[in-house]
């Protein structure tokens, strides 16, 4: 049968097309975002906490800054809440992308009803529910953990893209049942002609889902590229940071192999 090499082909396209753009970029801290703070996490205790834009807390004290130094935290906490966003919406959208690849797949051989199609389609919710919790994302408020940028894949699509090919492999036999019953009543045809046409199908439908998905993954590379060269500008300004307000001396959030 044509329809697993469809879905894994798929998944396989949507990893080397959206991530193939590497982000020499780290975090050395991890980082949690709500409306009134910012925090930067060292080993679960907060090193560095920043409030209303304006106000810095380094080691539970209060900084005392310039009006230049904080104009420069106020550049500073306004870009992290930017970018720390687009890592979840990143992640989010390539990961959907390869929901909605086997979906289609699975929905086209079975009916986007039956109950072989809802039963993977309820898995799948449970994997984007997970995704979400993953980054604390709700009410504005994001969690991102220390991390390396450099492959978007292994961070965010790999995991999943391993379960969602267990998922298709779980599937398997209540599928075929589901496209053997479908064959088996289409009297009108023989059964050579049966097969060369649900062939004729598969086919058609791997080359529309190729080009669904390179357009679709163009897309999120441009977003991901995007956040790179963001991630890289404000590492600037944390420079700048660095260099004028000494609480922050040894303060490195970003990283960058151009650094």
């Amino acid at each position: 049968m044509k329809f697993i090499p469809v879905a894994l082909t798929s998944l396989s396209l949507l990893s080397s097309a959206v991530y193939a753009e590497h982000c020499d970029v780290n975090f050395n801290y991890g980082v949690i975002i709500d409306p009134a703070h910012i925090r930067f996490l060292e080993q679960g205790h907060t090193k560095i906490q920043i409030n209303d834009k304006s106000q810095l807390f380094v080691e539970g004290r209060e900084a005392q800054l310039t009006s230049e130094q904080q104009l420069l935290l106020a550049q500073y906490s306004t870009g992290i809440r930017q970018q720390v966003p687009k890592i979840v919406e990143i992640a989010i959208e390539g990961v959907d992308i390869g929901f909605k690849t086997v979906n289609k797949v699975i929905g086209g051989l079975t009916g986007e009803n039956s109950a072989s199609h809802q039963r993977v389609q309820e898995k799948f919710n449970e994997l984007q529910d997970r995704l979400h919790k993953r980054f604390n994302h709700s009410d504005k408020s994001y969690y991102i953990a220390p991390q390396d940028f450099d492959d978007f894949d292994e961070l965010f699509a790999g995991e999943f893209e391993q379960e969602i090919e267990e998922i298709i492999s779980t599937s398997i036999g209540s599928i075929l049942m589901a496209v053997g019953e479908a064959m088996t009543n289409r009297e009108e045809e023989n059964s050579e002609r049966r097969v060369d046409t649900f062939d004729e199908r598969m086919e058609s439908m791997g080359k529309e889902l190729k080009l669904q998905i390179s357009n679709e993954a163009n897309v999120l590379e441009a977003k991901a590229q995007k956040f790179c060269h963001s991630l890289i500008e404000l590492n600037k300004i944390e420079d700048k940071m660095q260099q004028t307000i000494p609480e922050l001396s040894s303060f490195n959030l970003i990283e960058t192999k151009e650094h």
